[in-house]
């Protein structure tokens, strides 16, 4: 563990409030640009985003907002539906949890049509929740209830997973429709089978609480998770236990996430301070973390869909880490 120098971010977005979660759309939006959307209190902005990296025309970054949603109480979880879309006829799908234990699946062409459908069933708070990604037709959600619960677009439950404990983190398997990965809180990561509703396979931390975890989906034989302080990476062709582990923050970790540009490159933040949260870049090749990053009470970490660079929220801004492949 080491609190030596941080590298100042690549590039920063001004934004008006303070951000609470950023997600990059995993999905292409069928343009040059990402589709990238930040939330806080009472708000979500959707706009896209391009780098340098990816155009030699733009100085840094270039943001454009696509349009701010009006959202009743704070954003604590945000997906991106693979049905969002910016050419053709411009869609916007993403789907929030708040702290009133409610999903809402927002819809919009950007113009006239907004929707918002309520999905209501958790009795608890929602830690996590993603979009089935092949079609976007179902939601998977899991919440401090001891449930992971899987919801169609029109908000009916067609399946609940009752966990040992919280459900702290949920994948959807890239390809196959039907296997689904659950962390839990206690330290164990289950992977499920929808069909039968069954697990099929599990993990184990050694340790708790697990904090966040999340499968490689470049690679689905890899798994990641933070745990106390600890980042611990599986291989699950070769064991329930870590293949890998190391110390990393010296205030607890609190998320971990893979690149989806490369299987071996792999992100995680420490626990909000006081004034600052540490970020870490990590190359399974190096015994070291490759980029030390913080931001002023950062919260949120996603990555591009191709490009090796990460962000984190802020006070009234985004913050950019371009990384080595």
């Amino acid at each position: 563990m080491q609190e030596d120098s941080s590298r100042s971010p690549s590039y920063t977005v001004a934004c008006e409030d303070y951000v609470h979660v950023v997600e990059f759309s995993p999905f292409s939006s069928g343009t040059p640009a990402s589709l990238l959307a930040y939330g806080g209190n009472q708000y979500v902005v959707v706009g896209t985003c391009q780098f340098q990296e990816e155009d030699m025309d733009i100085e840094g970054v270039e943001f454009t907002v696509l349009r701010a949603f009006h959202h009743e109480l704070r954003v604590d979880a945000l997906a991106w539906s693979p049905e969002s879309r910016l050419d053709r006829i411009p869609t916007i799908r993403f789907c929030t949890a708040a702290a009133d234990r409610k999903l809402r699946l927002l819809t919009s062409d950007l113009q006239d049509r907004h929707e918002v459908k309520v999905m209501e069933g958790h009795t608890s708070y929602i830690n996590h929740l993603v979009f089935e990604p092949t079609e976007g037709k179902q939601i998977a959600s899991v919440s401090d209830d001891h449930t992971c619960r899987v919801w169609d677009l029109d908000g009916n439950e067609s399946t609940t997973l009752r966990l040992r404990s919280p459900g702290i983190s949920v994948c959807w398997h890239p390809e196959e429709a039907f296997k689904l990965m659950v962390a839990e809180k206690k330290g164990t990561i289950r992977f499920y089978d929808l069909v039968t509703q069954q697990a099929i396979l599990s993990l184990d931390c050694g340790q708790s609480p697990l904090m966040s975890a999340d499968w490689c989906l470049t690679n689905t034989i890899k798994v990641g998770a933070v745990a106390g302080n600890d980042w611990l990476i599986w291989d699950i062709t070769r064991s329930s236990y870590p293949q890998e582990k190391r110390p990393a923050h010296i205030d607890k970790a609190r998320l971990f996430k893979w690149s989806r540009a490369n299987e071996n490159l792999f992100a995680t933040t420490g626990c909000p301070g006081k004034i600052c949260s540490q970020l870490l870049i990590h190359h399974l090749g190096h015994p070291q973390p490759v980029m030390i990053g913080s931001a002023t009470v950062g919260s949120g970490l996603s990555w591009h869909r191709t490009l090796p660079l990460c962000v984190i929220g802020g006070d009234r801004k985004l913050c950019f880490w371009m990384t080595e492949m």
